[in-house]
């Protein structure tokens, strides 16, 4: 029987609660500790899940005896600084996506665990979806025929709140790294580094990008077309079109069960691929796999593909003119 992997969780909010649900799921994987800015917080945390270490701070933690790997579930601005903890202390980790605020950053937590001979992973959940990973092997083996097209997007209407994060600046609030991120996702996993990129935002009253509209040219004149909001309702889909035919991710597409594959001359025939727990469960067994194994990074997510993302997330900022605070 497997050694089980004891993880940490940093920062035990919203998405926290959801990942340590789903990770009560995976088997010889368990909770160990959690650390919040508030103690109490931690412990409430810890008692709901069943760690056996609560935290008050996030330096506690690193030091944590019998730490295998940590999750971290801060807001976006912190991925960078909280990853490098930890890995300066040989303790793997699984980061939030985006990885970092931009590429300046990724590389140096990319450095940091290579020097350091330490496993590190985006959280991109959707790459270990089953009905994601059977669309990769369905446009893989050239069932939709040669891919030219895909078309994402990712939207939902928040309520506003000027202090909360999604519309906060100084958090990487907006909507492009936080939802938009899945249809650049996965342009970039079907086509790599797009030739050239149009893009525009609509800025709301804080600064931040509550919209943005994204058109990459990539090579072999292939074209990735992608919106995301966080103040509109959008279908949230993502159609993948070839030249015999094409295949549709349902709602929410980056963590659906099901997907429609279209051939021309043929009906339509649904596709379903059952996901284990809220999702989570399958990037959770990927590092707990990885981490067995004694591989420094995943194969399915390397950290070169996460620098080129956060490189193409760039280019898109840069031309919809999204800044945050302390930048250009």
């Amino acid at each position: 029987m497997d050694t089980p992997i004891n993880w940490g969780i940093l920062a035990p909010g919203r998405i926290a609660h959801k990942f340590a649900s789903d990770l009560g799921l995976v088997k010889n994987a368990r909770l160990h500790a959690v650390a919040s800015r508030s103690l109490k917080r931690a412990q409430a945390f810890a008692r709901q899940y069943g760690a056996a270490h609560a935290f008050g701070s996030y330096e506690e933690m690193a030091k944590c005896p019998g730490l295998d790997v940590v999750y971290i579930a801060s807001p976006h601005t912190g991925h960078h600084a909280h990853s490098l903890l930890f890995l300066k202390n040989k303790t793997a980790v699984l980061c939030e996506k985006p990885l970092a605020m931009n590429a300046g950053q990724v590389r140096e937590m990319v450095a940091a665990a290579r020097n350091n001979d330490t496993f590190l992973m985006e959280a991109i959940w959707t790459r270990f979806i089953p009905v994601f990973e059977k669309t990769l092997e369905m446009v893989k083996e050239g069932i939709i025929g040669e891919l030219n097209t895909i078309r994402a997007d990712f939207g939902f209407k928040a309520a506003y709140d000027p202090a909360h994060r999604l519309f906060d600046p100084a958090l990487g609030g907006g909507a492009l790294l936080d939802v938009g991120l899945y249809p650049v996702y996965a342009a970039a996993q079907f086509f790599g580094r797009p030739e050239e990129v149009k893009a525009m935002a609509i800025k709301g009253e804080t600064g931040t990008d509550n919209a943005c509209a994204m058109l990459f040219r990539c090579p072999g004149g292939k074209l990735a077309v992608m919106d995301c909001s966080v103040i509109n309702d959008t279908p949230t889909t993502a159609t993948f079109y070839g030249n015999k035919g094409w295949i549709k991710l349902h709602s929410r597409f980056h963590e659906s069960e099901r997907a429609t594959l279209f051939l021309f001359g043929e009906n339509e025939r649904e596709i379903y691929v059952p996901k284990m727990g809220l999702g989570y469960c399958h990037e959770i067994m990927e590092v707990n796999n990885c981490l067995r194994n004694g591989q420094k990074e995943s194969a399915k997510l390397p950290l070169d593909f996460s620098i080129l993302l956060m490189e193409n997330l760039d280019a898109v900022r840069e031309a919809a003119g999204i800044v945050y605070p302390g930048e250009g």
